[in-house]
């Protein structure tokens, strides 16, 4: 029995020592030190890239829906612009381009948040076609994202009467 139990000792030294020799905290190849903190700082570098980037454009995604909000309110208001005739015997709305243009200047003067209008008219005396523009700003700066980009955004409104 003492044959065996030394001869187990002798196995599990030798393994120890293998392990010991070839094991990852034994031995550091002086090239391979500090290389994990540069894949740290890289990736590091990367993700405050990927946020900078997904903000902005989040922002700029909302701030299309913005103008195209405004823009179909101020179709929608120029749209009241009408004014009533008779033809025929029947009352009739008909848009003029000043009716079109006073009322949906009216909305975007009250909507703010940096739109103009561009223009306001009425292409067949029943609809109206308003057009608003706005420039965006990054929200976060970013090498990655442009300093400003103009959004504009066109809508038509018609009216009728029943």
């Amino acid at each position: 029995m003492n044959v065996a139990i030394r001869r187990m000792r002798d196995t599990l030294t030798g393994i120890a020592r293998r392990v010991g020799r070839h094991g990852s905290d034994s031995h550091v190849d002086p090239d391979d030190e500090g290389s994990v903190m540069l894949l740290t700082l890289g990736y590091a570098v990367l993700a405050i890239a990927l946020i900078l980037v997904g903000a902005n454009a989040a922002s700029l995604y909302l701030a299309q829906k913005r103008v195209d909000s405004v823009a179909d309110a101020a179709a929608l208001a120029g749209a009241d612009g009408f004014a009533l005739v008779l033809q025929d015997g029947q009352p009739r709305a008909i848009l003029t381009d000043e009716g079109v243009r006073s009322q949906a200047s009216a909305l975007v003067g009250i909507a703010g948040s940096g739109v103009s209008l561009v223009s306001a008219t009425t292409p067949d005396g029943v609809s109206a076609r308003v057009t608003v523009a706005a420039t965006w700003h990054p929200i976060l700066f970013s090498v990655f994202v442009p300093a400003g980009v103009a959004l504009d955004a066109t809508a038509t409104s018609r009216t009728a009467v029943d």
